[in-house]
């Protein structure tokens, strides 16, 4: 199964299923001739994969595993339309691709569980957001982070143009002519009613009402990410005035975002998000310090561990490159250092940051320049 959607994976972050687990990450790339190397790049970490389950399973077992992966590796029209990088995450039963909208480190591994730490930092990176841009008529909307801005198919059910919000109760502008001003070889002077142009404004307000409703149902909920709106400076008010929408920014862009190339509109946008970005690192720095000086946190791996089966962890930073070969018992919280080849065996930090998440707290990856700690995580004590 492929999907862009980047807040689709949480909902593979949750999913239980017997091991063998196969993730693989891959950097790509959207041109050629750059991309024409990308399957043969896949094609070696497949080969990784298969030697390491053949450490513990037997060929009729490994045959159906690998052969979506097979199918994928020669499939020339997905090679030819991936993104910046590519997850996949594959059991018996599932077989689920991720094009994604910025570069992962190439990395694979078969384990007990789904190696997600990459997914969860596109998930939760702080520098995410939407761009919404509106006019009266119809709306578009963009998803990315200070590198990359691209488009997202609205999900079903958000109305792209104003008839699917409206439909037969929309008002169909028309003119009237006018008596005066005729003659003989003169032409008829022509204006709409006073009253046209209220029926217009209140179609404008029912529509961009539709479009709020529908974005924080399908869009902002799901994500969670800022919605900064572009638009022409006339309907940044009466959008405002009818949003209920508790992700919008409170500073947008007032432009013609179809006057912008999809860089440029990028390049905006991040001018506005970029403190709302530094703001937010440094809230979540600040409070990991401030409980850590009243020992209510802790960047110490097996204390960290143990929080993270008790369910005391409110918030985990965990540092974004760094790999920790190991595993952590699932009913003491110890942990133990090995070898990540073994088929049993991922990232440590990674199974931190999923035992969190099965314990409803938040996880945000960091870039190792602003964790506050050394050893890869700081946590955040509930109690």
């Amino acid at each position: 199964m492929l999907t862009d959607r980047p807040w689709l994976i949480a909902e593979s972050i949750a999913l239980q299923h017997e091991p063998p687990c196969i993730s693989i990450y891959q950097p790509t790339h959207r041109h050629r001739p750059e991309n024409q190397q990308d399957p043969i790049r896949f094609r070696n970490l497949l080969k990784t994969v298969e030697e390491s389950l053949r450490q513990k399973y037997p060929t009729q077992e490994i045959q159906p595993l690998m052969e979506p992966f097979s199918l994928l590796a020669s499939d020339r029209n997905f090679w030819n339309h991936t993104l910046d990088g590519l997850a996949i995450l594959s059991a018996l039963g599932l077989f689920r691709i991720f094009r994604l909208q910025r570069p992962v480190s190439e990395f694979c591994v078969v384990a007990d569980s789904f190696h997600v730490k990459p997914l969860i930092r596109i998930l939760q990176s702080a520098d995410r957001y939407q761009v919404l841009c509106l006019n009266r008529r119809e709306m578009r909307l963009f998803e990315g982070n200070r590198d990359v801005l691209d488009e997202v198919e609205p999900a079903p059910g958000v109305p792209k143009i104003i008839s699917e919000a409206l439909g037969d109760e929309l008002t169909e502008p028309h003119q009237t002519v006018a008596s005066y001003g005729m003659g003989a070889g003169k032409t008829p002077m022509r204006h709409g009613h006073g009253a046209k142009k209220d029926e217009v404004d209140n179609d404008t307000e029912r529509y961009f009402r539709a479009v709020d409703r529908a974005i924080l149902e399908h869009h902002s909920r799901p994500t969670g990410l800022p919605l900064m709106l572009a638009a022409m400076k006339e309907y940044h008010a009466p959008f405002r005035k009818v949003s209920r929408n508790p992700f919008l920014m409170q500073e947008g862009l007032q432009i013609n975002p179809d006057a912008l190339s999809l860089d440029q509109l990028r390049v905006e946008a991040w001018i506005k998000m970029e403190p709302v970005y530094l703001e937010r690192l440094s809230n979540l720095i600040e409070n990991y310090q401030v409980a850590r000086s009243r020992q209510l946190g802790s960047d110490d791996l097996s204390q960290v561990a143990q929080a993270s089966i008790a369910g005391r962890i409110g918030h985990l930073l965990v540092e974004a490159d760094r790999i920790i070969p190991g595993r952590i018992d699932p009913g003491t919280g110890e942990i133990k250092l090995t070898d990540i080849t073994h088929p049993e065996i991922d990232d440590l930090l990674d199974d931190l940051a999923e035992t969190v998440l099965r314990m409803k707290g938040d996880v945000v990856v960091v870039p190792k320049e602003r964790m506050p700690s050394i050893t890869g995580v700081s946590a955040t004590y509930r109690f």
